[in-house]
């Protein structure tokens, strides 16, 4: 999953180069991922996701990882992170 967030599932996106003459080249558009290791309060450990630094701000707001992955849907997420969801709605279960 090259240039795709792992939470959001933000990717790339592609548009115009418009010069001052209205020429058109096509050109991509792309997300400002980061690797970044988020700890989880359930799991007690951390984990490396490759995410948008916009998605980072939004993790933080929602009030970290375990938030985040609770209140998010499964068809944005990675693979990876929807296993790290199976394993906090787990643990919070028992």
């Amino acid at each position: 999953m090259a240039r795709r967030c792992e939470l959001s599932g933000k990717g790339v996106m592609s548009g115009n180069n418009v010069s001052h003459a209205l020429n058109r080249t096509r050109r991509k558009f792309l997300p400002n991922l980061c690797n970044v290791t988020l700890i989880s309060d359930a799991l007690e450990r951390s984990v490396k996701l490759k995410i948008a630094a916009s998605t980072l701000r939004t993790v933080e707001h929602r009030g970290g990882l375990d938030a985040y992955l609770l209140k998010a849907k499964d068809s944005e997420l990675s693979r990876n992170a929807l296993l790290i969801k199976q394993e906090i709605r787990e643990v919070l279960a028992s």
